[in-house]
Parts: structure tokens; C-alpha cells; sequence
């Protein structure tokens, strides 16, 4: 009676310990979960002169490796008009994309007004408020920084930068800004390159787009 207890306790211990190593694996896999994060930075947009310049770096990394070189993280919108860029997934970041150029059309290319309506849309909607990215947009006239919480973040002054090494790109444009003659191009392209020098998630496969603002000639 008592071996046949014994072979009835058995299969339940067994059982309990599965369990628990399900259990702990579970947790293991969450614990990782943060670390094996898809990251894609950094973004800079500069103005000077009446040129609008944004640049982006092409370093994709998920988790303690790299998965791309070359990513392309800036995109022009709206008949080419709108340069818009992103830090953070790059799928999360293509369906903004999507949804903010539809944004565009909608109000025939008002920057603002389609930046105001995607942020509500990203706070509000379901499935959009899941979506872990932030963006940088940019016509002639106005740059904006768009985040999933509902801000819309119109910058003081001529230099905006999203992403990990966002910091460090603001900071050389600047000191480059206030110190040299140099280029709306060449501030963003330089300040790209000493992020990257310092960021671990930013490298120097640097991609540039550009707008020129329309100046109108003075008569006579």
C-alpha cells in the first residue's frame, strides 16, 4: 500500500516540477526581452540659409549585434516636399509612415495640421498606440518631433535630433552652428559623424535628403 502511494505521489511531483520550469523559463524570456530590442538611430534635421537638411545613419541593432549597415531611415513625402524620419522599429516606424502620409493628402499637405492628427491617432488608436517609434518631419518652413503620447514638439531653434545619439548630433550642430559658415548639409553631415563616433547604435553610413525653401526674388 505504501510503494503503491509512493508510485501515485511520484508523477505529481514530476509534474509540479515542469511547471516550474516552465514557469522560469517564461520569466527568462521575458527578462531577455528588452535587451533582444530591435534599435535604429539617429536622425538629425538642420536649417540654414533657407536649406532644410536631414541625415540618418544606418545602423540597425537588435540585442549585442548588428543586424544592418545601410538602413534607410529618412523618407520623402508628399510630392517630395515633406522629409520625415524615424528612430525606433523600423516596422512600427513604416506603418507612421504609411498613416502620416495619408495624413498628408488628407489636408493637401498641411505639415501641421497632419502632424497634430497623426499624434491623436497614435495616442487614441488601438492598434497604433502600440507602436514604438518617434518622428522627425520636415517641410520648407516647419520641423516637428512626433511621439506616440500625443506630443507635437515644433523646436526653438534650427536644429532637431531623435534616436540614441539624438544628444550628441544636437550638441555638435550646434557648436557648429554658432562657430563655423558651414553648410546646412555640412553641419548635419559632420554632427552625424561625431554621434556616431560616440554612440554605439549610430554609425557613419550617413544618408542625406534636402530641401530648398522657396525665396521669393526682390523686385526692381
Amino acid at each position: 500500500m505504501a510503494s503503491r502511494t509512493a508510485e501515485i505521489d511520484r508523477p505529481r511531483i514530476a509534474t509540479t516540477n515542469s511547471q516550474n520550469n516552465r514557469k522560469n523559463s517564461n520569466r527568462a524570456g521575458q527578462a531577455e526581452s528588452p535587451s533582444r530590442r530591435i534599435r535604429s538611430t539617429t536622425v538629425v534635421c538642420v536649417r540654414r540659409n533657407g536649406h532644410v537638411v536631414m541625415a540618418a545613419d544606418g545602423q540597425v541593432t537588435l540585442g549585442d549585434h548588428v543586424l544592418k549597415h545601410s538602413a534607410k531611415k529618412i523618407r520623402r513625402l508628399y510630392q517630395d516636399k515633406i522629409l520625415a524620419g524615424f528612430a525606433g522599429s523600423t516596422a512600427d516606424a513604416f506603418t507612421l509612415f504609411t498613416r502620416f502620409e495619408s495624413k498628408l493628402e488628407q489636408y493637401a499637405g498641411n505639415l501641421n495640421r497632419a502632424a497634430v492628427e497623426l499624434a491623436r491617432d497614435w495616442r487614441t488608436d488601438k492598434m497604433l498606440r502600440n507602436l514604438e517609434a518617434l518622428l522627425i518631419v520636415a517641410d520648407a518652413a516647419q520641423t516637428f518631433l512626433i511621439s506616440g503620447s500625443g506630443d507635437v514638439i515644433d523646436p526653438d531653434e534650427a536644429i532637431a535630433a531623435i534616436g540614441s545619439g539624438g544628444s550628441y548630433a544636437t550638441a555638435a550642430a550646434r557648436a557648429l552652428m554658432e562657430n563655423t559658415d558651414l553648410s546646412a548639409r555640412e553641419v548635419a553631415e559632420k554632427s552625424m559623424k561625431i554621434a556616431g563616433e560616440i554612440c554605439i547604435y549610430t554609425n557613419d553610413r550617413i544618408t542625406i535628403e534636402e530641401l530648398q525653401a522657396h525665396v521669393k526674388e526682390s523686385e526692381g
